[in-house]
């Protein structure tokens, strides 16, 4: 059943038509770098976000300014989407997932210097086992929550400046190397409940590397680096774009919204492709409601539209392609806001705010047991994600990913229990 689409309303696109839908916010972002940002200053600005440490939170914004910023994202979307269409793979739901979650955390995180060795390193994985490197790019894509460590060793372990580099580009190829057997086997302690299934993987493998370099006396200090200086201008841009999505998805399911409630009969549990079940029309209304859902939390946090809340918009959105629809994601943020409300931490603060977005990693518990239990399990992930980023020194930008497998291996066996009792 996941292999077959369900919607039969919708007007057939070529996969060229998808390529360039993919392709709107990162061109505008790069005409935007340019429009309102010299060269010259962009060029300076992308180079100090190059060096910049990388650990959570280090807004690019703040870092190296707005054109240095967008143009860090294009550069890093619109290579992947040519390596999308080199190895002529199909646009699913789980493409667009990582595609989009590469573009948010290229706002805080992913720069354009320290993820293309875990490209390598899967480069070579595919020859060591003679595969098709399209079998795996959507778990490289993905590997690049680990990419602040290429960083730290690169530049920041004390080195001199070659051996450094050296040093982080090869853990970037080790990761990129033996992320696929290892994410594999870790989705099975989740069960599938946790979307975020690569940041629960580089959350156990990030914290025994973490323990070496500490270990080895390589310290990694935690950061705050936030940008306050455009939330108004993001706050329209996102806007904007989250509508054009619902009315490409509205034109291309032949000007409808019929069909788009089956979304929310599915769970969302990894592997629940959209764009296979309701069809691509669909999914990028799913899309642009779910970004629009997501900016109403922001607003009703009273937050800002920073780097790190960009990003954490943009990765739900992606994942709206692939799990996330409001039925099983409004109970997670639910969750989140009435943790928040217990003021052990100031709700208005980016932390809390992007834990209440990312915890829709946990849709899958609220589409399989109910409100009740997803606005249980949000409750649960502020708590533990506020204070987890510690063990691995906020090197694993999928913080969220980590903790929602913590809480997902321990309540899905719960709920289990209680329904076999039942």
């Amino acid at each position: 059943m996941r292999n077959i689409i369900v919607n039969n309303t919708e007007i057939k696109i070529s996969r060229r038509t998808h390529l360039l839908i993919l392709l709107i916010l990162p061109v505008a972002f790069l005409i935007l770098a340019f429009l309102f940002d010299t060269p010259a200053h962009i060029l300076s600005g992308l180079y100090e976000i190059v060096l910049t440490p990388d650990t959570l939170l280090t807004d690019y914004l703040a870092i190296g300014g707005f054109g240095a910023t967008l143009l860090n994202v294009s550069l890093i979307a619109l290579i992947n989407i040519f390596i999308i269409y080199k190895l002529n793979i199909q646009i699913n739901g789980a493409v667009i997932a990582a595609l989009f979650t590469l573009m948010g955390f290229s706002f805080f995180g992913k720069s354009i210097f320290n993820i293309w060795a875990m490209y390598l390193g899967g480069f070579i994985y595919v020859k060591y086992h003679k595969i098709l490197f399209e079998q795996i790019i959507v778990v490289i894509m993905f590997s690049t929550c680990l990419a602040p460590i290429v960083s730290q060793f690169s530049f920041f372990a004390g080195l001199p400046l070659p051996y450094g580099i050296i040093l982080g580009l090869l853990f970037g190829v080790i990761w990129g190397f033996i992320i696929t057997p290892l994410s594999s086997n870790m989705s099975k302690i989740h069960g599938g409940y946790n979307l975020y299934n690569a940041g629960f993987t580089a959350g156990c493998f990030g914290t025994l590397v973490y323990s070496l370099m500490k270990g080895s006396g390589i310290n990694i200090q935690h950061e705050s680096i936030l940008s306050y200086e455009y939330n108004e201008l993001f706050r329209n841009l996102l806007l904007v774009y989250f509508i054009l999505l619902i009315i490409i998805g509205y034109s291309i399911n032949n000007k409808s919204f019929k069909g788009y409630a089956k979304a929310f009969n599915y769970t969302g549990k990894l592997i629940t492709d959209y764009t296979q079940l309701i069809g691509h029309g669909l999914t990028f209304i799913n899309m642009g409601i779910m970004g629009l859902i997501c900016m109403v939390f922001v607003y009703i946090a009273n937050g800002s539209f920073n780097g790190p809340i960009i990003g954490a918009v943009f990765t739900v959105v992606g994942f709206s392609s692939f799990g996330n629809n409001p039925k099983n994601s409004i109970p997670l943020m639910a969750g989140v806001f009435l943790g928040g409300m217990l003021r052990i931490w100031d709700l208005q603060t980016t932390p809390v705010i992007i834990a209440g977005i990312f915890s829709t990693t946990l849709a899958p518990i609220a589409g399989k047991y109910g409100t009740c239990a997803g606005a249980l399990a949000g409750f649960l992930h502020l708590f533990t994600v506020m204070n987890i980023g510690v063990i691995y020194g906020g090197t694993n930008l999928y913080n969220n990913g980590f903790s929602g497998g913590l809480v997902a291996s321990i309540l899905v066996p719960l709920f289990e229990s209680f329904k076999k009792e039942e």
